[in-house]
């Protein structure tokens, strides 16, 4: 039976309401007193988002492990493998702002339900690819569910929730599955292409997928709809940018950088990234009220955090392949070799956020950097005879911690001083930034790595790569001390604390980076 509110009645009941008044029922017809079976009620309904949640998140990274096997079986060139991850992730962040809209007009409950339907379906598709192209495109179509999705899991957490205290444990249920996915995601891709086969890192989605979609409807609660129109052009526009873009650092290394298709490709990013700001000035509905980058230190971070993420993702794209294909590892055991990073980045960010109340977030940016481009400078060392313990384990853990430094500072700086009407708003253009500058940033690495490769060797590209991944980290660096003011101007009204649910939502950022 589906749980809506009802819009015939005077004052509309929210959607927590209309669960309870739902729930009260079954609880008298079952001889319960309403609030026991309203709260079991509410926690199921909250189970069923969690675990969607968690397939979402194991998504970003369940491939990775998979990659060599997927180059291997399908015939990607080593440019053209980066498109596995990148044709999820541009799709993604691309419509996450249009997908945010959909929940709040179509509601959150219908937009969740659809988005996870297409993801299901596209992983079943993708799971059956026999091609390169097939295969990207499947990932492409898990990336526009997951967009459609994606925006409306916070929003069901807190509306399955009973009351204030069920509630706040939901908000920290729901950090804890996005910080632990990444790492069950790399721990399970391994365990299913050793064991089984590539194709059942995306197979797996099917099954959780279905279930969650027959339960949804019948114990998660809708939320009211918010009457408005959608900004097709921006999205579009957007998205299409990003992937001229990408496309054509992409193309780069088989064209070569002055042919026609890469300039094309880049011209076109760029005119349609520039029609997409027209766009957005324009509409009365933007994606993208461009009021809120306007400001100096949101703009500031949300480069910084474009051009961290871009580079972070060069780490699992690169040390996934090379334990493999050099050292020799089993996927489950390159799984496992991920766990002291993702161990590092649970662990700081415990105490990150203390850290940004006692010297300011400009400071830890500064240091947080500092390391990172450590890190890649030592990755940038690796060759045939390097060893796990004696060199990849030090920069693994290294980038960790200064990835967890960086994040937290970020999310203060992109939420503070925004109204909570815009909260939403605002943690779905930082999550934006992350999966856009992670498929450029890729996108840029890998081209560097594949101009240097040398045909059977993994190598040579190898200290390129993960050198330009340090400028990245330089130019970030260089923002956080010249661009992001340390402090308010003189006179400037006090900002508010930034909303628990769009801090919830950002504090992820860092472990679902990977």
């Amino acid at each position: 039976m589906s749980t809506t509110t009802n819009p015939s009645r005077p004052g509309q009941q929210s959607g927590l309401q209309a669960g309870a008044h739902v729930g009260a029922h079954a609880g008298r017809a079952s001889g319960d007193s309403p609030r026991p079976a309203a709260a079991r009620r509410g926690a199921i309904g909250l189970g069923i988002v969690l675990v969607a949640q968690l397939m979402l998140v194991l998504d970003a990274t369940v491939v990775n492990v998979a990659l060599p096997h997927i180059r291997a079986d399908l015939g990607f060139t080593p440019a053209g493998l980066s498109w596995v991850l990148n044709a999820y992730t541009l799709a993604f962040g691309g419509l996450l702002l249009l997908g945010g809209r959909l929940g709040d007009v179509l509601g959150r409950l219908r937009s969740f339900e659809i988005g996870l339907a297409v993801f299901t379906v596209a992983s079943l598709l993708g799971g059956l690819a026999t091609s390169p192209t097939w295969l990207v495109a499947a990932r492409t179509l898990q990336g526009v569910g997951a967009a459609l999705a994606a925006p409306s899991v916070l929003a069901l957490v807190t509306t399955s929730a009973p009351n204030e205290a069920a509630r706040n444990r939901g908000l920290a249920l729901f950090t804890a599955v996005s910080s632990a996915g990444a790492s069950i995601g790399l721990l399970l891709g391994g365990v299913l292409t050793n064991y089984v086969s590539w194709h059942w890192t995306l197979f797996v989605n099917v099954p959780i997928g279905a279930v969650v979609l027959v339960l949804a409807r019948r114990f998660v609660t809708e939320t009211p709809r918010v009457p408005g129109r959608f900004d097709v052009v921006g999205a579009v526009t957007a998205t299409l940018g990003s992937v001229g873009i990408v496309y054509g650092f992409i193309s780069a290394p088989d064209y070569g950088w002055t042919a026609p298709v890469t300039l094309a490709s880049f011209a076109a990013g760029v005119l349609l990234l520039a029609l997409f700001v027209r766009t957005e000035s324009r509409v009365a509905s933007p994606l993208l009220p461009l009021a809120l980058v306007r400001n100096r230190s949101r703009a500031g971070a949300l480069v910084l955090m474009a051009l961290v993420v871009g580079a972070q993702f060069s780490t699992f794209f690169l040390v996934t392949q090379y334990l493999q294909l050099v050292l020799g590892f089993s996927p489950v055991a390159t799984g496992a070799a991920f766990l002291p990073l993702s161990l590092a980045i649970f662990a700081t960010s415990r105490v990150s956020a203390r850290l940004v109340a006692a010297v300011g977030p400009r400071v830890l940016l500064i240091v947080g950097a500092i390391g990172l481009t450590a890190s890649f400078v030592w990755l940038s060392g690796i060759s045939t005879t390097t060893t796990y313990a004696g060199h990849l384990l030090g920069a693994l853990v290294l980038n960790g911690v200064s990835a967890a430094l960086v994040f937290m500072p970020v999310t203060v700086i992109v939420l503070g001083g925004v109204d909570r009407a815009q909260a939403g708003t605002v943690s779905g253009l930082l999550q934006t930034a992350q999966q856009l500058g992670g498929a450029v940033g890729l996108a840029a690495i890998v081209s560097v790595y594949a101009s240097k490769a040398v045909p059977g060797r993994f190598v040579p590209g190898v200290e390129p790569a993960f050198r330009t991944s340090a400028t990245f980290t330089v130019v970030a660096l260089l923002v956080a001390a010249l661009v992001l003011r340390p402090r308010p101007a003189p006179g400037a009204t006090p900002q508010p604390e930034p909303p628990r649910e769009a801090v919830a939502v950002a504090a992820t950022e860092a472990a679902e980076a990977g």
